[in-house]
């Protein structure tokens, strides 16, 4: 196999990179550029007879630093072209920047994450055939190309020395049906999106992605909602259906969607990089502990980011701490040294980056019990004689979504005061804090819940209250119960919620909000058991909370953990 020179980069199209990979160091305050460096198109043989286009950026030295190798469908231009190829070309790294199967030019038909094992497995070996490879090789990149990092770890190649996977899933079942419902908002947007992105008209394709919030919502009102939703991507995505339509974890469907097992595989050092109202936090905290009790070098940082702030307020600390990293693991000189394996931003107030040993740091669990009159208590009330709290969910009226993890300019920390005046929605609120509490790990709601439907949806969420009375969201979870208890009897559910790092400050009150919708990010339940792309039968449902066993558990550690030395992430800090 070989390389084969398509064509080579746009003398403008190369100045433009170089001028904008030395203003942004300059802007982001990144170390200074060592070296100046080429781009050639080139082509990567599969083993099917597949070609994948990619962009081969090679520094101009004779003592390069190392390579790395990026993989992602969303083209080789603005922004990846700079954020993955320019930066680190510039530094000494040769970078090949492909795009994957059936994209930008790339052979093949797209089907997200089904060949990316396979593909990422034969573009090292065509890597080792290179004469400019440097013998050892790292990969890196965001979202979807931090999934097809850990594709490539499930049979992790020996040049393999590091792994940098910023907000990047390794199970795709659990991203789009890990609460029992659908994730509708983030994957028929981004179906929407990439189906389209390609468009020749740029500003056509521009104004789609603008709209991609408001029509995803109006498919998730429509009834059915499988209609909607093809009407939306017209021709394009035909993968939508099939995600919908498997709703089972344990479906072979999904084997090729997830790389669970390269968790038990990856042996080189990993750093991970979230945020915490990314959609993909949990994964994203679960790789980082599955590899620590395993005894693998992986450091863990966690902004106040969502998914799509990574490459805009969250850019400068991530480009940073991946230079860093690399400077380690590949053989260059780190520019600083980690201070600590885990350094999180405090949000709320709470101080900025802190550094931490490991996550969680310990803590002791502080609940705070549901009590009549819509107060959380510290102390559980006797629940003998007391009327349950009740709210009725529409499916014709859901609850709407209003911020959090979502992969929109939507998400992230939002005023979500006017949630608890609904009539669809039950909020609990504390009586104003006297001193600061410090939460950190992932709040735990117990509900002794009861609902006139076996077909009945969960969401909770904690809010900060500040002293003006305004809300605004830190943590929340989402559940399809799959058989909820009779309305005269109770079940305890229990919902883990996302992980957090927040102060909730002296003279704030802390605010627990249940409904049973959270519309559009979820499909939202029909209340009759039809399935979710065909069901036509909305069927509103009475949910039940009691008193006495029903609580919020908070995680409450110090206050006195270690400042960082990383820089602020600018931005919203939650």
């Amino acid at each position: 196999m070989s390389t084969t020179l398509i064509r080579p980069a746009q003398p403008t199209l190369h100045t433009l990179r170089h001028l904008g990979g030395k203003a942004a160091a300059r802007l982001l305050g990144l170390p200074p550029e060592t070296t100046d460096y080429t781009v050639r198109r080139v082509r990567v043989p599969m083993r099917d007879g597949v070609q994948l286009v990619a962009d081969h950026y090679a520094p101009a030295t004779g003592s390069p630093t190392g390579t790395l190798l990026v993989r992602g469908p969303y083209g080789r231009g603005f922004p990846f072209g700079l954020t993955f190829g320019a930066l680190y070309a510039a530094r000494g790294y040769h970078v090949v920047l492909q795009s994957v199967r059936g994209t930008f030019g790339s052979g093949g038909v797209f089907e997200p994450m089904a060949n990316e094992v396979a593909d990422g497995a034969d573009t090292v070996a065509w890597l080792r055939e290179q004469p400019w490879f440097t013998g050892r090789f790292a990969s890196i990149g965001i979202s979807y190309l931090g999934f097809t990092q850990w594709a490539l770890l499930q049979d992790p190649p020996p040049e393999l020395a590091t792994a940098v996977i910023m907000v990047g899933p390794h199970d795709f079942n659990e991203s789009t049906w890990g609460t029992g419902t659908f994730a509708i908002n983030d994957f028929l947007g981004w179906s929407d999106m990439v189906a389209h992105q390609e468009d020749p008209v740029r500003v056509r394709a521009a104004l789609r992605q603008l709209q991609t919030r408001r029509r995803a919502a109006r498919a998730a009102a429509a009834v059915p909602l499988g209609d909607a939703a093809r009407a939306i991507l017209g021709t394009g995505a035909p993968w939508f259906e099939s995600w919908v339509e498997h709703s089972e974890p344990d479906d072979p469907f999904w084997d090729a969607l997830r790389c669970t097992e390269a968790l038990d595989r990856v042996q080189v050092p990993v750093l991970l990089v979230g945020g915490w109202q990314d959609i993909f936090i949990g994964q994203t905290l679960q790789q980082y502990a599955h590899l620590r009790r395993r005894g693998v070098d992986v450091a863990l940082t966690v902004g106040p980011w969502t998914h799509t702030q990574l490459l805009t307020t969250g850019f400068s600390t991530c480009a940073r701490e991946a230079l860093d990293w690399l400077g380690t693991h590949l053989g260059g000189a780190a520019t600083t040294r980690r201070l600590s394996r885990v350094r999180v931003y405090v949000t709320g107030g709470g101080g900025g980056w802190r550094g931490l040993p490991d996550w969680p740091p310990p803590t002791t669990e502080r609940p705070l019990y549901l009590r009549p009159g819509g107060y959380l208590g510290e102390t559980a009330p006797a629940p003998k004689g007391l009327v349950p709290a009740t709210f009725r969910y529409d499916p014709a009226s859901p609850t709407p979504t209003t911020g959090g993890p979502l992969l929109s300019a939507h998400g992230g920390y939002r005023d979500d005061s006017r949630l608890a005046s609904r009539g669809d929605v039950l909020a609990f609120t504390s009586a104003t804090l006297t001193e600061d509490v410090y939460v950190y790990g992932c709040p735990v709601v117990e509900l002794a819940h009861g609902a006139d439907s076996p077909h009945a949806d969960l969401f909770v969420r904690v809010s900060e209250v500040d002293a003006k009375g305004r809300s605004r969201n830190v943590s929340e979870a989402y559940r399809r119960l799959r058989t909820a208890a009779k309305p005269k009897s109770e079940k305890i559910v229990r919902l883990e919620l996302d992980g957090m790092a927040h102060r909730i400050r002296a003279g704030s009150r802390i605010r627990l909000l249940i409904a049973g919708s959270w519309s559009p990010r979820y499909a939202h339940n029909l209340g009759s058991g039809e399935p979710v792309l065909t069901g036509r039968q909305p069927t509103p449902v009475t949910h039940t909370v009691r008193y006495g066993r029903s609580r919020l558990l908070l995680p409450v550690g110090p206050a006195e953990l270690s400042a960082d030395s990383v820089a602020d992430p600018g931005g919203d800090r939650g």
